[in-house]
């Protein structure tokens, strides 16, 4: 299994010739994949999921394959607000199989960002027991985490939240994404911060950026 890194949250997972995307938005630049078997977005906030992302990542599915099935799936909040899809609805404690992966949720809410804001739904995908994403928040899922995909920089979050949840985690190996708003500098520095607390537990940091791989297994 290889995930791939793209820009701000987007992730790609390739595993026994599909392949899985993971909260494909606006802060993404626009891509297809081959043999494309779901789509799981985390929560509705735009910089993880645009319906011109979907548009042309289900469009390229079909041309290559007509009676291609791709699921769709995302908390209740998600399928509110693109309300012209066909979304699996799903929600903390679910378990879905789309293709050769097989994904497990948790959390259910978005991290606060202010109290004047209202919190949305949101879950944290978990995909072959390997790779764990936990979209906006610091839900800590159940059980050992081999790789985790660690929130860097955003409006709901400071580096010390950030090195508590790795530090309650506490992966084999760790990577950052969400940090398309932080500059070279910001982004060097919340990767040592996460980089140090990763390895205290023994764990490897990995300083991926987009168009960057990872072998999982």
């Amino acid at each position: 299994m290889i995930v791939s890194k793209r820009e701000h949250a987007c992730l790609t997972v390739e595993h026994d010739g599909s392949t899985l995307v993971i909260d494909p938005g606006s802060f993404t630049a626009p891509f297809v994949v081959e043999n494309l078997v779901a789509i799981v977005v985390t929560h509705e906030h735009a910089d993880h999921v645009t319906p011109e992302h979907l548009d042309r990542l289900l469009a390229a599915a079909r041309e290559a394959d007509p009676h291609r099935e791709v699921a769709l799936l995302a908390p209740a909040g998600v399928a509110a607000a693109h309300p012209d899809r066909p979304w699996h609805v799903v929600d903390a404690g679910d378990r879905v199989t789309a293709g050769p992966f097989t994904l497990a949720f948790s959390g259910g809410r978005h991290a606060l960002i202010h109290r004047t804001i209202p919190v949305i739904d949101n879950v944290g995908v978990f995909v072959n027991e390997t790779l764990y994403y936990p979209g906006d928040s610091f839900a800590v899922p159940d059980g050992p985490v081999p790789v985790l995909a660690v929130p860097a920089s955003a409006p709901w979050l400071k580096i010390g939240d950030v090195m508590d949840y790795v530090d309650a985690v506490r992966p084999a190996r760790a990577f950052p994404t969400h940090e398309r708003v932080n500059s070279e500098a910001g982004n060097s520095m919340a990767n040592a911060r996460i980089a140090h607390v990763t390895e205290q537990h023994g764990g490897t940091f990995v300083p991926l950026v987009a168009g960057e791989s990872l072998e999982l297994d």
